[in-house]
């Protein structure tokens, strides 16, 4: 062994030493977004379960704003292998709708899928519209004056309306809001005609009748509403937006570290009790591992990439 392998070789063990014994200290779990979303509401779930598992105590730190960049670059950059993110599907749609990112993507690999929070296609309960094929065609004989709102610029609800108008080739006015809560207000009034919004704040409004829901967004029936129909049955195949979420590692992290937040996040994901409490705002588990994970966000990169581009989306 030359003189170079030799001093090579110390920095060679410590890898396998730091995985066998990591953590050694508390981790931080990064959400780039504000406290009380649905992000939040499922990383506080499963950071005491993932605590027991790993041994050491699991940290939330909201880190929000620029649609989940300023966290994601914190975590992209933190060189302390202490260090974890949940993201969005924001994730994959940020490279088209940011074009300087703060961080680069390939610093960040996947660890383990957690959820999809469905959404869901409502009009107002006094609306004409009573199903999928029902706005299309009303789309296609005002072209411009149906209207969808938004949480905002770039987020899954308008995205999702974007696909729609694409898969459809109907023209929608899309009117973007400050978050869920003012859209759906409008909404609500009879000001904006539709909206493609999550489970979690249209449910209340469905279950008052305010709401009518036409159909999920995802590829399969959300589990809440297991007679509704997806809106690719409903008469768009092929349509499909699945707000999905997982957990996510800087690339530094040694593999079998990796790999123990892997299993921490599934073991907890298979939890009667966390399922429960998932279930209750509106995240369905999502089934596979790092790799399928990692293919999806690769895929639903070129995917969303593809509408913001074709859309002419821009960041607010």
């Amino acid at each position: 062994m030359n003189r170079r392998s030799l001093l090579a070789l110390p920095g060679l063990l410590a890898t396998p030493a730091l995985a066998q014994n990591w953590p050694t200290r508390p981790l931080r779990l990064i959400v780039p977004f504000p406290p009380g979303g649905a992000i939040d509401a499922m990383t506080r779930l499963l950071a005491p379960a993932m605590a027991d598992a790993l041994g050491q105590p699991c940290v939330v730190e909201n880190r929000g704003g620029a649609g989940g960049t300023i966290g994601t670059e914190a975590a992209a950059r933190s060189g302390d292998q202490a260090t974890l993110l949940m993201v969005s599907m924001a994730h994959a749609v940020n490279p088209a709708l940011y074009p300087r990112l703060p961080y680069d993507p390939a610093d960040l690999v996947a660890v383990a899928p957690v959820a999809v929070v469905p959404n869901l296609l409502v009009v107002p309960a006094a609306s004409p519209i009573r199903d999928v094929r029902g706005l299309i065609d009303a789309a296609k004989a005002r072209p411009g004056q149906i209207s969808y709102a938004s949480a905002g610029n770039g987020t899954s609800i308008h995205l999702a309306g974007a696909l729609f108008c694409a898969s459809a080739r109907v023209e929608m006015t899309h009117i973007p809001y400050r978050g869920s809560g003012p859209a759906i207000a409008d909404l609500l009034a009879g000001r904006v005609d539709t909206m493609f919004d999550s489970v979690t704040s249209s449910a209340p409004h469905i279950a008052s009748g305010r709401l009518r829901v036409l159909a999920a967004t995802t590829t399969r029936r959300a589990q809440a509403y297991p007679d509704l129909p997806t809106v690719a049955e409903a008469g768009l195949p092929g349509y499909a937006v699945d707000p999905w979420f997982a957990m996510l590692a800087p690339k530094d992290l040694p593999g079998a570290a990796r790999e123990k937040v892997e299993a921490a996040v599934l073991a907890a994901m298979r939890d009667g009790g966390i399922r429960e409490k998932f279930a209750g705002i509106g995240a369905e588990p999502m089934e596979g591992g790092a790799d399928s994970l990692q293919r999806l966000i690769e895929a639903e990169t070129v995917k969303w990439g593809t509408v913001v581009r074709e859309a002419g989306i821009r960041a607010d």
